[in-house]
């Protein structure tokens, strides 16, 4: 703590702050190093790790905020270019460059993840001061060259890896289909101006106190990032970290370092995972926290349950009544004779039918 007072103009508080992480960090390596435990040196090596720590958070420091950016980049953009895209297909240098420059846009977003995590910060830290900035970028450095174990007693880098994966597998930028969400399917052509899409948009954007039960609501922003993180779509929880804190487009793009076309695919990305939370996975909590679930007729005036339930074909009408007896979906399929897969389907375009129904008269 002493040597970034000396050395930077931070404050007493976040001279501290950096000075306990980087201290919790080294004890951490130094509890899990079997090498550093069988050692005598135990405080020694502590101590060299501490400092090596301290040293690339004051280099990024003395760089400033802009030169510390560009630093790393190129620093990062030099070794995965070398290890993977000098010789991605036909494209030109130029090219080969631009996609380097959109695999390390995920990755500084995915070291910033780690960094929360492992430092136990909030979901929506971000450095706010030059030395915060420094701290993340030196870890950003340390994180990408840190090694993975492979099979036949090999390593390599972090950073690599994750250059490989996306070099042979970089997902189109295409827009959600709604009915493909139902199937399970990836992205196709879709109607962005869907008013379901629209309603989606911001569905979970509600400040809390806006809201009738705010622990629903904690329970509910709990579940999707817990949800995107499981199917790992850490992008996608960032941006909604993001959009809780109802920042504009042209904020996020800053923050997560994306320019306006990757944001909009990352959002139609988001879109697709959150329609899945909201009509298949865990709809019965969406629609509690919505008030409308079915002990409510999903939110619909007795009129407009009337006209749901004329607009189902029998079956479907089967399936809402033995939903609202709650039972199990692989218990209604034996009921309706459907296989548990197509009675969720069917079940989906229950809950569609009638959120359309109830968005038309909001409308």
């Amino acid at each position: 703590m002493t040597q970034l007072q000396q050395h930077t103009r931070a404050s007493e508080s976040q001279c501290r702050n950096v000075a306990t992480r980087i201290t919790d960090e080294v004890q951490r390596i130094c509890d899990r190093s079997q090498r550093i435990q069988a050692s005598a040196e135990i405080e020694n090596e502590a101590k060299e790790l501490a400092n090596k720590r301290l040293q690339q958070c004051l280099y990024y420091f003395k760089l400033g905020s802009h030169q510390g950016k560009v630093k790393l980049h190129t620093l990062l953009t030099r070794i995965v270019y070398n290890h993977i895209f000098s010789s991605y297909g036909s494209n030109t240098r130029q090219a080969r460059l631009d996609r380097v420059d959109d695999f390390l846009q995920g990755f500084y977003v995915e070291a910033l993840n780690n960094f929360r995590k492992e430092a136990k910060l909030s979901l929506t830290y971000s450095p706010r001061s030059l030395l915060e900035l420094s701290e993340y970028l030196a870890f950003c450095q340390r994180y990408a060259r840190r090694r993975i174990p492979l099979p036949s007693h090999r390593s390599q880098q972090l950073i690599i890896l994750r250059a490989w994966t996306f070099a042979q597998d970089n997902p189109p930028e295409i827009f959600v289909d709604i009915d493909s969400v139902a199937e399970g399917n990836s992205f196709e052509a879709g109607d962005r101006r869907d008013p379901i899409m629209q309603q989606l948009r911001s569905l979970l954007v509600s400040t809390a106190n806006n809201l009738p039960d705010t622990n629903l609501y904690d329970t509910i922003v709990e579940e999707v990032i817990n949800y995107l993180e499981s199917r790992k779509q850490q992008d996608c929880a960032d941006y909604f970290i993001l959009r809780l804190e109802d920042l504009t487009a042209g904020e996020i793009e800053h923050l997560l370092e994306i320019n306006s076309q990757k944001r909009d695919y990352l959002q139609q990305r988001f879109k697709y995972h959150l329609i899945r939370f909201t009509f298949l996975d865990r709809w019965k909590l969406v629609h509690q926290w919505l008030e409308a679930d079915l002990d409510r007729n999903l939110g619909l005036t007795p009129q407009e349950w009337q006209s749901l339930q004329n607009q189902l074909t029998p079956q479907q009408n089967q399936i809402l009544q033995l939903q609202r007896e709650e039972m199990a979906i692989s218990a209604i399929a034996i009921e309706v004779s459907l296989t548990p897969k197509q009675t969720q389907k069917q079940w989906y375009k229950v809950l569609k039918l009638a959120w359309e129904i109830r968005n038309h008269s909001l409308s």
